[in-house]
């Protein structure tokens, strides 16, 4: 699975695509560690895109609420941004909603977590830059 990140300030956005199902599962939890890894010093924030996510089964959430322990663990602020509505509908369910923050979108999560990220991430929006 390809999961592209990109760093606002303190906050890692990291972009997943597809299905996160029983057959990608593992892929996905290999490609998150590290980028859950990237700014650990700093105790920056993480947020997942799922604007390009379509579907999540059980075992995808379970790589989600592993990932969610580890950021508690290390007192870091982690949250899903931009979910389709099939898969608000599955977090929603699953009362994912009561573990991590579920933002409407990436800039909506680093209004709440980060006004240093908001603001690099409206500098990029504004300049077209990455």
């Amino acid at each position: 699975m390809q999961l592209s990140t990109r760093r606002f300030a303190d906050v890692v956005v990291a972009e997943p695509a597809g299905r996160i199902d029983y057959t990608n599962a593992e892929s996905f939890k290999s490609t998150l560690w590290p980028a859950l890894l990237q700014n650990r010093a700093e105790r920056g924030a993480f947020v997942l895109d799922f604007s390009r996510v379509n579907y999540i089964s059980s075992v995808g959430l379970r790589v989600l609420m592993l990932a969610a322990k580890d950021m508690n663990v290390q007192e870091r602020k982690f949250a899903i941004a931009a979910p389709q509505p099939v898969v608000r509908e599955i977090l929603d369910i699953s009362r994912f909603n009561l573990i991590l923050a579920i933002f409407s979108s990436v800039r909506e999560a680093l209004e709440q977590l980060s006004p240093a990220a908001l603001a690099a991430y409206d500098t990029v929006q504004k300049t077209g830059a990455a």
